[in-house]
């Protein structure tokens, strides 16, 4: 057998080989139908071995051999968040573990789960090759069979695991390109209106040049523009209620009209959305009124408006850019395209960014509403930060299909022992118990044909069982339905490859 990693026990220490008897092997169900010439076979290339207590194989090692109990009893177990989750536990006689799919070629053979021994335990025992060998000349037919249903549903697994993440990116890409569509269409809102803007602040000024202003009053009105654009700047982080804002809009209003200004009612949300009021409003005229303060007050009153609308407008612009900046930021963070695929991550940044895909479809206060329970103590793990986001995009999107595109989502994120756990729920109708069982069954799907293939729970089950080692659970009743995901601190490290931000 292979070497074993330092870490466990090597299983050859524990046992004891002994020849192979033809007569033996036909006592066991697997080989009773066999010929003479084939027993004789087995027993020619393979041996009977004694094991004494404690480990035969290590999940994940090299698949060097078949081994087939013919007494004694063994304990099957698979790794499951960092700890070993016992699948089976028999004395049955004739029962197999190992390299048991080694006749399909091109398949990775490793050991798909650790087997042990309680008490001494017979097996017989084949090397890989010569199982494979065995299979391929004695059933020829079996091993095509066999091969196909194993490689094609491989193939078809990959093949519906690509169109299904075609999908989800098709609907991302919606949502996204929705998204961004608003903060586009309000640039180019603004930035017309920022152009019809400047130039009828092109023709104030002439005229303000060319009017009864001495230089001096040109030279204070320039620095109340000055003001006026810093105020502007100022008034986007403040926040008037309707009432409040309507208030001010009248006082106001009232002063611009006493004060012969035409279309003063028109320029008073302007006014008021800058945040002045009718104190600077006198401030204003007192600075400019030396001769004719009517026409001068309206000139400079009028110039002073659109100076106001041309950097409300730049304010608008600076904003959306920021939004449109955030959005392809948190699509890098949910692609996780210019970044390492094992990396350290803080999972709620993953559940951000992927939130953020879903678009207007969960908000605070939308159809699906967003519940947030976010342990503020969580730490950093070593993960595949990719692999994850797509975990969470289809327990969430799951979710949603479930609520019926109304309800509450609850995501709940907590600090564990050793490692974090993160609760997906809902308040839909729930899943009933016989799906339950069977919910991450490769291709099983409660959905109608063509819409849903059956693997994104499988798919998730995978990210998170066989490549972080952590656990996926599920529990649901009427109202209540959570997806719990736990996960190590530090996941299994691809080979040759340091993590992101791990400091070696």
């Amino acid at each position: 057998m292979a070497d074993h990693n330092a870490d466990h026990p090597a299983p050859d220490a524990g046992r004891t080989e002994h020849p192979c008897l033809p007569d033996e092997l036909r006592t066991l169900f697997l080989f009773e139908q066999l010929t003479d010439a084939q027993l004789q076979k087995l027993c020619d290339n393979g041996h009977i071995a004694t094991f004494e207590p404690g480990p035969v194989v290590v999940e994940g090692e090299p698949a060097t051999c078949l081994y087939v109990l013919l007494d004694g009893e063994l304990v099957m177990t698979k790794r499951s968040a960092g700890v070993e989750v016992q699948t089976t536990r028999t004395s049955q006689r004739g029962v197999y573990c190992g390299a048991w799919s080694a006749y399909v070629p091109g398949l990775e053979q490793v050991y798909q789960a650790s087997v042990r021994v309680t008490r001494p335990s017979r097996f017989f025992v084949l090397d890989a090759a010569a199982f494979a060998e065995f299979m391929r000349t004695e059933f020829p037919m079996a091993v095509h069979l066999l091969e196909g249903h194993m490689v094609g549903g491989l193939r078809q697994r990959q093949l519906v695991d690509q169109h299904d993440k075609l999908r989800a990116l098709g609907t991302i890409a919606a949502g996204l390109t929705h998204q961004l569509n608003n903060p586009a269409a309000a640039i180019a809102r603004d930035v017309a209106a920022l152009r019809e803007n400047v130039g009828k602040i092109r023709h104030k000024l002439a005229m303000l040049a060319g009017g009864k202003f001495t230089p001096e009053a040109l030279r204070v009105l320039v620095r109340i523009q000055d003001e006026v654009a810093e105020q502007a700047v100022k008034a986007g982080a403040q926040q008037l209620t309707a009432i409040e804002a309507a208030d001010r809009e009248e006082l106001v209003g009232e002063w611009l009209e006493a004060h012969g200004i035409a279309d003063g009612w028109d320029y008073a949300p302007t006014f008021v959305e800058a945040g002045l009021d009718t104190d600077w409003l006198e401030r204003v005229a007192a600075s400019i009124c030396d001769t004719d303060c009517s026409a001068s007050l309206q000139s400079a009153i009028g110039w002073l408006k659109y100076t106001i609308d041309a950097e409300l407008a730049l304010g608008r612009i600076a904003e959306a850019n920021k939004r449109i900046t955030s959005l392809l930021a948190d699509t890098r963070q949910y692609s996780q395209m210019d970044r390492a695929p094992y990396q350290s991550a803080q999972v709620h940044d993953l559940l951000h960014s992927t939130l953020m895909m879903f678009g207007d479809r969960i908000t605070k206060s939308g159809p699906i509403r967003l519940v947030k329970e976010l342990d503020p103590d969580l730490p950093e793990i070593l993960c595949y930060p990719g692999d994850l986001n797509q975990v969470w995009t289809n327990l969430i999107d799951n979710a949603v299909q479930a609520m019926g595109e109304r309800g509450t989502l609850t995501i709940r994120t907590t600090r564990i022992d050793d490692g974090v756990r993160v609760d997906i729920c809902d308040d839909g109708p729930g899943i009933p118990p016989d799906d339950l069982e069977r919910i991450f069954t490769p291709f099983f799907t409660t959905k109608p044909v063509g819409e849903g293939t059956g693997l994104g729970l499988d798919l998730a089950r995978r990210i998170v069982v066989d490549k972080h080692g952590g656990n996926i659970a599920v529990s649901s009743q009427p109202g209540d339905t959570r997806f719990s995901v736990t996960l190590p601190l530090t996941a299994p490290a691809p080979v040759h490859e340091t993590p992101a931000g791990s400091g070696g």
